[in-house]
């Protein structure tokens, strides 16, 4: 019973990471606005980056009051089996060039001369951006979740994960925007119906509080 219990956990695992490549290729050939290569997707399979980076958006978490619901959000994707994470590599030094005016800016010379935010603590991304490559992420996100759909995998999408993973200088150097996909091959969604207080009561605390505390007295009494 025990080695099948294991290798069900094995081939779940392995499900969610030939998902993850699938979800990826989808979400590369999503249609680009301007035709050119803008985004890059990179993928978390390993358990301890994944934890780090958690623990990276529960540091930012106590940053201001706006962003509390990053640990509610690390909550969440410490049960999901991969990350991927989408990138705008253009938006942020390279605007489209096309005088769209989405940005506020009159022609786009005048966005490559605004000074950027500055690298505080309290900056999640440090616009102003070019929206109109900044939507390229919409695109590839759209090409993610609807492969993660048509395979059947359990998803959520995270900004905060994206920040995150910026801050610590693990996405290309001139990533200006980045959002990130959590999936999961699991029998409940850790992604939805999630409570407010998630970060202090999801599956791991309950299990630790419930059932490896109170299933031995449990199974005492009625075995």
């Amino acid at each position: 019973m025990e080695r099948s219990i294991k290798q069900f956990e094995t081939d779940r695992l392995l499900a969610a990471r030939t998902a993850a490549r699938l979800i990826l290729a989808s979400g590369t050939t999503s249609p680009r606005v301007g035709g050119v290569g803008e985004c890059s997707i990179h993928i978390l399979d390993d358990e301890c980056d994944i934890e780090d980076v958690c623990q990276e958006m529960e540091r930012m978490a106590q940053i201001k009051k706006s962003w509390n619901f990053f640990g509610r959000d690390a909550a969440m994707l410490r049960d999901a089996d991969v990350v991927l994470i989408a990138t705008s590599l253009r938006c942020v030094s390279d605007p489209a060039d096309i005088n769209c005016n989405l940005c506020g800016k009159l022609v786009c010379e005048y966005l490559k001369k605004e000074e950027k935010l500055p690298d505080e603590p309290d900056v999640a991304f440090r616009g102003p951006l070019c929206t109109f490559r900044a939507t390229n992420i919409a695109y590839a996100i759209d090409g993610m979740i609807s492969q993660a759909r048509n395979l059947g995998i359990d998803y959520g999408v995270f900004w905060s994960v994206g920040a995150a993973a910026m801050r610590m200088s693990i996405l290309p150097r001139n990533t200006g925007f980045a959002l990130a996909v959590g999936i999961s091959v699991t029998e409940k969604s850790p992604f939805r119906d999630v409570p407010k207080r998630y970060a202090e009561i999801n599956q791991r605390s309950m299990n630790d509080r419930m059932i490896q505390r109170l299933w031995p007295q449990f199974r005492s009494i009625y075995s």
